[in-house]
């Protein structure tokens, strides 16, 4: 399964002003929410927030993946989102974080979902990558980039 699979436009989220944490937790909870992926927001965020309190998500170089599974979705969805201003999110590395990419999957596709785990954080860990889509303009760009990567590592 690629990243592009389970990214739609509507869940990309280009250059937002989120002050905290949390908010971009939320935004990124609604946006899946309004694209008709997820059945249960409250669900979602639940399960997020509980593999929060685990460990932070932020793994650093400026980057977060907060997950989670539950059967409040069909399938595998992902959000991605680029921020103005980086915030703290308690990374691993103590900096703060300016692109984040949620992925919510089903309890029973564990192996799919650690999978994505690792090509996401593959991808992600790459810098000049990661720059390009820090500085990506809108969600078409954002797809795009991933689009041409994936095709690289498949």
């Amino acid at each position: 399964m690629k990243i592009t699979d389970i990214l739609k436009k509507s869940t990309i989220l280009v250059h937002e002003h989120i002050q905290s944490k949390d908010a971009a937790l939320s935004i990124m909870i609604e946006a899946l929410s309004k694209s008709g992926q997820i059945s249960d927001a409250v669900e979602v965020s639940r399960v997020v927030w509980e593999r929060e309190k685990i460990m932070s998500t932020g793994i650093g170089k400026g980057f977060a993946l907060p997950h989670g599974k539950t059967n409040s979705v069909t399938e595998t969805v992902g959000c991605f989102l680029t921020l103005d201003e980086p915030i703290d999110f308690d990374a691993l590395d103590s900096m703060p974080v300016n692109t984040v990419f949620m992925l919510i999957g089903r309890e029973n596709t564990v192996g799919t979902h650690l999978r994505l785990l690792s090509r996401i954080s593959r991808l992600m860990n790459n810098d000049a990558f990661r720059s390009e889509v820090t500085n990506a303009q809108t969600s078409d760009e954002v797809f795009a980039l991933f689009e041409r990567e994936e095709a690289t590592i498949s």
